[in-house]
This record gives structure tokens, sequence and C-alpha cells, in this order.
């Protein structure tokens, strides 16, 4: 264990996982649980529940769930010991010394405390002569030396090991060095920086912690742009660059951009609301990370064709979420007689701060924009492109969850295809009702296999011998629902269990029950992966009834113990086969306790 066990158990009596969601999530009761919209996934009607008795949580869309200790992991993107420490400062208590992560903490310490220093040395060499070059770019974009300041920019240096250097200087080793991606090793063993006569950008993320880098050429050399890879405290997938200042706005929304230097130049117009996703595609996790600071978000990638696709993959991923989302579309720039595509950062220059205020309060929805995006793929002047652009735009507009919705753009729709409403309006019920059939045969096809809908949903999880997991499933929620019914002596090893995951947390159970502690699942937050927390958790919310917890409990451990005797290939007394196999027959063996 890396934590002492009575810690563990105080630490989790004292952090309330109503009161810690709580502060994350809006929840409202619904008899004995409290629900709300799950952080993990997007969604409109809340699916996510809390168990005050159980101190549990999970969701019945996602199948995320576990106890407050694993909460705290997924919300923040923190390790184990990382979400240990957050709940004891949260609970003000000490938190003792580990004695098996205590290596793993302090590396991460050390990668952290590394970035901030790099991010200073950086700092410190721009306003050095060394850092002119960059500074010489800094004016160029128009960068004003408070912007620069307030991101913390800095400047690598036109040398191979200057960065290298000044950190083994300060302590720091070259192992370090390599972990945080800071420095490359070549064929030969030697190491040099990976950041060179750069702009250098610190990422920073929503604690104040520096986890990365982003940097730019100072000239038309490529790569133009060159992130930090991804290490023990950076994943791009979970930091939006400028958010730890955009955190802080008094603007209702954020506005998400592709560069670095947008957010930079919008932030400096006073957009202060801007941020931007690493080098990558808007993720789900990151919209996690908003959902924590708004429920309005403005799409304003560049506008040519890979800011377009962006839009509709992060249109998609936001689809039926609890976020209103607007789409702004940068206008193309007269360069020389010929339209160029702009961002944000050029439109902000050629045509200043209120332009863009004027297109921030004038941008679209995104149903709007995926409509003009349909139509912009069709020369509706002829008959046979009208009748595949209604075709198309009617498979968009039935998806739309809202009838109203449906209504006021199949108008719309309409009027850009030059037919009549009415015929527009049947062509998105045909398109409904065909959306409708095909939602319905997937669900048949689910309940005409309803083994399948019995295994866990990880593979890795998947049982062999789905009659025994099921008892098995039942011994654990009886033990967890009710401490009371724990026989004297355990009735069953971990190993006559058919499901090595189900007979693992029994046996974990058993030990509980056995020292002392208390039996629950949020004690087992470090013992078990986030999949098979989920799972258990999922197995805990499935009914049963303690009314006759006994019996129940005695009849599924009779069915693990045929079930193990089956596999183990022990023979079994014949007048105990008969009895087994009438009551079977019968409906008693295997019968669910609900």
């Amino acid at each position: 264990m890396a934590f002492p066990q009575s810690f563990m158990d105080e630490l989790v009596a004292r952090s309330d996982i109503v009161d810690v969601v709580g502060s994350y999530v809006q929840l409202s009761r619904k008899g004995a649980n409290l629900f709300g919209l799950c952080p993990f996934h997007n969604e409109k009607t809340g699916s996510f529940s809390v168990s005050p008795d159980k101190q549990i949580y999970y969701c019945f869309g996602c199948k995320k769930g576990g106890g407050v200790v694993n909460f705290v992991m997924d919300i923040e993107n923190l390790t184990f010991p990382d979400a240990v420490r957050f709940l004891a400062k949260r609970a003000g208590m000490e938190v003792p010394e580990e004695t098996g992560d205590r290596e793993a903490g302090r590396r991460r310490q050390r990668l952290l405390d590394l970035n901030r220093d790099a991010a200073r040395f950086y700092y410190q060499m721009l306003q050095q002569p060394e850092g002119r070059a960059v500074q010489a770019y800094l004016d160029r974009r128009r960068i004003r030396k408070a912007t620069a300041v307030k991101f913390g920019m800095g400047a690598s240096l036109d040398s191979w090991d200057a960065l290298l250097t000044a950190m083994t200087k300060k302590g720091y080793t070259k192992s370090e060095l390599l972990d945080a991606g800071l420095v490359v090793q070549n064929r030969n063993g030697g190491l040099y920086d990976k950041f060179r006569n750069r702009l250098m950008l610190p990422v920073i993320d929503t604690r104040g912690d520096v986890v990365a880098f982003g940097s730019r050429v100072l000239d038309k050399s490529e790569p133009k742009y060159m992130n930090s890879s991804e290490t023990p405290v950076y994943s791009k997938r979970r930091v939006l660059y400028g958010l730890n200042l955009a955190k802080k706005t008094q603007r209702p929304n954020i506005i998400l951009c592709e560069g670095n230097l947008d957010i930079v130049t919008l932030h400096q117009a006073g957009f202060d609301n801007a941020v931007a996703s690493m080098g990558t595609a808007l993720t789900v996790e990151q919209t996690r990370l908003l959902s924590r600071f708004t429920k309005e978000l403005v799409l304003c990638y560049d506008n040519d064709n890979a800011g377009k696709i962006a839009t509709e993959r992060a249109l998609q991923i936001l689809n039926n979420s609890e976020f209103s989302v607007k789409v702004l579309q940068l206008p193309r720039r007269l360069v020389d007689g010929e339209y160029v595509k702009q961002d944000a950062d050029d439109f902000i220059k050629f045509q200043g701060p209120d332009a863009f205020e004027r297109l921030l309060n004038g941008s679209e929805n995104g149903v709007e924009f995926r409509m003009a995006q349909v139509a912009g793929k069709y020369d509706l002047s002829g008959d046979e492109a009208r009748i595949a652009y209604c075709e198309e735009i009617s498979d968009l507009l039935a998806s739309l969850s809202s009838a109203v919705e449906r209504e006021i753009y199949t108008v719309r729709a309409a009027e850009t295809a030059k037919i009549t409403p009415v015929a527009m309006k049947l062509e998105v019920q045909r398109a409904f009702k065909r959306r409708i059939a095909r939602e319905k045969r997937a669900e048949l096809r689910k309940d005409l296999n309803p083994a399948a809908q019995l295994q866990p949903k990880d593979r890795s999880l998947r049982y062999e011998n789905l009659r025994s997991a099921r008892a098995e499933e039942g011994v654990l929620r009886l033990l967890l629902l009710d401490e009371s019914l724990f026989p004297a002596e355990a009735p069953l090893k971990p190993e006559q269990f058919s499901s090595p995951l189900l007979g693992k947390v029994f046996g974990l159970l058993w030990q509980s029950r056995e020292s002392g502690r208390p039996v629950s699942l949020a004690s087992l937050a470090d013992l078990l992966s986030s999949e098979e927390i989920s799972h258990i958790t999922a197995v805990c919310q499935q009914p049963e009834s303690i009314q006759n917890g006994r019996q129940a409990l005695a009849d599924y451990i009779r069915i693990v113990q045929t079930e193990a005797d089956k596999r183990t290939g022990a023979a079994m007394d014949p007048l105990l086969a008969a009895t087994e196999k009438y009551k079977d027959k019968k409906g008693t063996g295997g019968k669910q306790h609900v």
C-alpha cells in the first residue's frame, strides 16, 4: 500500500462523496440518490448518479464509476497518490510518508520543478542580448511586452546545449531532462536541446504548474510549430493552452482556436476567454475540463479545409452535450486580388478588435454551420443537386433531438433548396423515421442477445462462465449492501470464482472485514484499475433485495461452488447432483433475488 490503511480509511470518511462531486457537478435528489450531468461525457439528460449511502458514483451513460478517490483521479487527471494528496489538503489532513509510491511522487514533482526552472531560463534569455532575435519576432507580431510577460514567453537560444548546461548546473539529471522532453538523444548517445532558436510558450495547467512547452520558429524553416512530447506530467488530450488565464474571464463563453499565438493576440485585444488545443483536435477530455468553467463555447478555427474539418469534428463531440455551441467563421482576406485564409491573429491585426467583437456577437450556432457546409457542396441551380441536398440535409435535421429545432431548420432548408416547407418537412419526417427504425433494430439485436448485455463493458474483463459470474456478482452485492451477512468463516476462496476480478474483490472485501476496516468500494481505489472499479460499481447498481439476504447469499454461494467443482472436475455425490439438476429445472438455481 502506498499509504497507511488507517490514513486512507479516515481520508475517505472525511471526504463525503456528495460534497466532493457537488463542487464539480450540480446535483439534485431523486429518491435515495442524487443525479446530475456526467462530467466525463457529454449529455443533456443527467445519467450521473451519486449514492450517499454507498459513497460511490456511477454514470449509466458512459459506465464510469467508483469511490471519491477515483472521482478525483478522473476529474483532475491525477495519479492515485496525487488524488490522495488533493483530498487530504481539502480535508485538512497531513499526508503521511508514503511507503510504496514515494519515488513516483518525487519524480513527478521533480519534472514539474524542472519545467518551471526551464520556463524561467527561457524567460531570462528573452531579456538578454542573446534573445534579441526572438524579441524582434515578437515586435513583428505586435505582441506587447506586458502580454509576453503575462504568458511567460521566453527564448530558446541558437545553441545545441544551452538549456542542458543550465539545468544540469541546477542539479537536474540528464535522465530527468529526457523524461521531461526538454532534450533529445542522438544515435551516439549524446544529448542536445530539443528547442533551439525558437519563441517559447510555456503550457500552464489550471493548477498553475508548467507541464509542457509550445514553440515557434523565427523564420520559414520547418517544423514551424513544435510542442513537448507526452510526459508523466503532460497529456495533450487533457490540456488547453491559455485555460489557466481564460478560466478567470468575466465573458459568458470560451473561444476555442487552433494556434497558441492566436490565443496570445486575442487576449491582448481584450478577448481573455480564448484557449487552444495542443496540436490536436478537440478531445472529450478537454470538453470535460471546459465544462468546469463554462457552458457556452465558440469555435473559431481557421477558415481553410483543415479548419472546417476540425470544426465538424468538434461539433460531433459536442453534439447533444450540455454546451451551447456557436461557430465563428472568419472571412477570407483579399491580398493582391486573391482571397486567402486568415486566422484570428490575422483578423485582429488587419480588422481590429471591434470587428472581431461584431463577428463574435453574430456567430452562428453549430446547426447553422453544418447546414451551410452541406449547402456549400451542391450547385442548387440544378434539380439533381437540389434532390441530393434535400436527402443529405434531411438526415442532418433528423439527428436533432429537439422537435422545435427540427421545425425551425426545416423551414430554412426549404428556403435554401427552393422547395415548399411541406415537402421538406415530409423528407425530414421520413429521415427521422429511418433513424428511429435503425435505433430500434440495434436495440432489438441487443435484446436478442441478453448474454452480451450481462458481460462487462471492458473486453478484458469478459466472463467465461456467465452462470457462475452472475452468482459471484450477487455475493459481492449482498456483502457490500449489508456487512451483517458476512459468515463467520469465508465460504468461498477467491480461486473458486470464475471471474478473476470478482474473486479478487471478494478476497479484498474479506480482508477488510477480518481486519475490522470498513467494507466499501471506496477503499479499493488503489487496488483496482479504472475499468475494474467502474465494472464493480456497475455490479452494485443492479437491483438486489436484502430482505431474504442470507438465503440469497447461500444460493449464490452454492452456484459458485457447483460451477467451481465442474471446472476442477471434482466428482459430485449422485444424490447431490440429482438435487442440483432438479433445482435448476425449477428455476431456483441461479435465481436473481431482486
